[in-house]
């Protein structure tokens, strides 16, 4: 862990404007089996950043080194322009995280969980304690439920109060794995507002979760893990960007001939729909593509450019199926 990233990465101090999160050949290997596997990533300061993957393609693991709470076997990591785990002391008070769920005491109610958790900060002034919680109750919507045991909430409820506590002082950086886990459709669109509001303050956001839709509704960047790699990174508008041809016909087979000769890849056929990729260097000019359906005798019924979903890249990528709404 001693390796210094190197400059033009941006990692910088604290206060800087570089990167928050840079990791150069991150490497876990668990007796024998390797969960995370040579990764690269960056993460840009002021972005809502999405860590998406399957269940069991690293996030959490990755998040875990980010964190101090393991050692990597190889690779180097920096939060906040300090490498990680060594300058976990100085770093960690400037984040806040929810990971693998909350920890509560059961016996304890939601506002006195969060009074023990802000206790034990050393930063956090005793004078302003209670005013602290009260507001970070408001915020996710528990302000009601506050002198309720917490064994008695929900899991969605258990979600709520562990986001709480990671907004009991302000952060620049908030690392949120998997965040709207058991929460109803109500619940998520809540968090997924919350976390638009801490951008907009200035706080950076990294969000693991599994669902493409979480992604793409509330990230501006966002990295795709499969099986311990990272397969890309970058703007969700660019990772979106990819768009394919869309022809609606009856003679199918036909327009896939046609579609090809025009240098289309990567052609499927869904009943009367063949979709294929544009050549991304000279691509051919589409009213000549259609001219030339029409002049093979392919009944054209639509004819256009669909913009790819996350879903779409994601499986195009990997070749896997992914969960899309949860």
């Amino acid at each position: 862990m001693e390796e210094q990233v190197p400059e033009a990465d941006g990692a910088e101090g604290p206060g800087g404007g570089g990167p928050v999160i840079v990791t150069r050949g991150l490497v876990k290997r668990y007796r024998g089996t390797l969960a995370v596997d040579g990764l690269d990533l960056t993460v840009p300061r002021g972005s809502v950043f999405g860590f998406l993957g399957p269940n069991g393609s690293g996030k959490t693991t990755t998040i875990r080194m980010l964190m101090g709470l393991i050692e990597p076997t190889s690779g180097t990591a920096r939060l906040l322009g300090e490498p990680m785990p060594r300058a976990v002391r100085t770093v960690l008070p400037r984040v806040g995280a929810l990971i693998e769920g909350p920890a509560l005491y059961g016996f304890l109610s939601g506002r006195d969980n969060l009074l023990r958790y802000d206790a034990v900060d050393p930063t956090a002034d005793p004078r302003t304690r209670a005013a602290r919680v009260g507001e970070a109750l408001a915020r996710v919507g528990l302000a009601a439920a506050a002198g309720k045991k917490a064994r008695a909430y929900s899991l969605g409820m258990k979600q709520r109060l562990g986001l709480a506590a990671a907004l009991l002082q302000p952060r620049e950086l908030l690392i949120l794995d998997e965040p709207t886990n058991g929460l109803d459709p109500q619940g998520m669109r809540e968090i997924r507002s919350l976390v638009r509001e801490l951008a907009a303050d200035g706080t950076t956001v990294f969000l693991s979760s599994h669902l493409l839709d979480e992604i793409e509704q509330v990230c501006t960047h966002a990295a795709v893990m499969s099986r311990g790699r990272l397969i890309t990174q970058g703007t969700v508008d660019a990772l979106a960007a990819r768009s394919r041809l869309a022809v609606t016909t009856p003679d199918p087979a036909d327009a896939t001939r046609v579609l090809k000769e025009h240098g289309v890849t990567d052609l499927t056929t869904l009943d009367d729909k063949v979709t294929g990729e544009l050549p991304a260097s000279d691509p051919p000019d589409l009213a000549d593509i259609n001219a030339a359906l029409v002049t093979a005798g392919v009944r054209v019924r639509a004819f256009g450019v669909e913009r790819a979903s996350l879903e779409d890249v994601f499986v195009s990528l990997t070749g896997e199926g992914f969960d899309v709404a949860g």
